[in-house]
């Protein structure tokens, strides 16, 4: 032990530990700038802006800067077909000669979807739901119905669809929609010459009420009275009246006036 410790004071130890540093170092320098030099480290080609050019230019672009190139696709309804949408890397990192640029370009046919089911939802709805679905409202058009701003029917080229129906995606659908007013107005019933009961119905299911009953003589037996008069009358002038009118009648006991029915 005293031996060794002698070794380690001597000009000859402190040499031979000098000189193995030093080559450890020599060789971590020559590893490091040999490997500098293999890669070309710091140096690169800066990638171009291919964003917006059509495949076929951007694959000209890079092939005459020497990169290589892989193409993907998906389907953007607003960009023509063929246009370069995605790169990777990103316009302006410096890249290694032959490196390969991943591009996505938009597809030149449209996947099909179906048609989500619109029809009888508020238009704001229906728009939106399209909208989730890569669909675009196109024309719309009213038609006589109770309910506003209803979507009634969904047409494509001009041909009604229903639900479920496959269609290009980012097509355009034109909507029928409910006007608001179709049943504010009904045609008055003509109900002089009609049973009691027979006249009620018809009132009722014409979308109107039953308003006062009148009767012409004694009435004893309402199941037997037919209706000699009614208020409002259709007349040349006046062939309608607004949903839920009251129509107003007037009875007899168990006959019917000449000429009814």
């Amino acid at each position: 032990m005293n031996k060794f410790g002698a070794y380690l004071k001597t000009k000859s130890f402190r040499n031979n530990l000098l000189l193995a540093i030093g080559s450890v170092v020599l060789v971590v320098l020559i590893a490091f700038f040999s490997l500098s030099f293999y890669t070309n480290h710091g140096s690169g080609i800066p990638v171009p802006k291919l964003k917006g050019l059509s495949v076929d230019n951007a694959t000209t672009l890079l092939k005459d800067q020497g990169f290589g190139y892989q193409i993907d696709s998906t389907f953007v309804a607003d960009q023509a077909p063929g246009t370069i949408v995605e790169q990777d890397p990103d316009p302006g990192t410096s890249v290694k000669e032959n490196r390969v640029i991943y591009l996505t370009m938009v597809s030149r046919l449209a996947p099909n979807v179906s048609l989500p089911a619109i029809e009888q939802t508020p238009y704001i709805s229906a728009a939106a739901t399209l909208a989730s679905y890569g669909l675009k409202v196109g024309d719309t058009t009213y038609r006589s119905d109770i309910a506003r701003n209803l979507v009634l029917e969904v047409r494509f080229s001009g041909q009604p669809i229903k639900a479920g129906t496959k269609i290009p995606k980012g097509s355009a659908l034109d909507l029928v929609l409910g006007d608001g007013a179709g049943a504010s107005e009904v045609p008055i019933p003509d109900l002089v010459g009609q049973d009691l009961d027979a006249a009620k119905f018809v009132i009722k299911n014409s979308g109107l009420t039953i308003g006062t009953i009148m009767g012409q003589g004694a009435v004893t037996d309402s199941s037997n009275a037919v209706v000699v008069g009614q208020f409002p009358i259709k007349t040349d002038s006046a062939s309608t009246v607004s949903i839920g009118s009251r129509i107003n009648l007037t009875i007899t006991q168990g006959k019917k006036p000449n000429g009814a029915n």
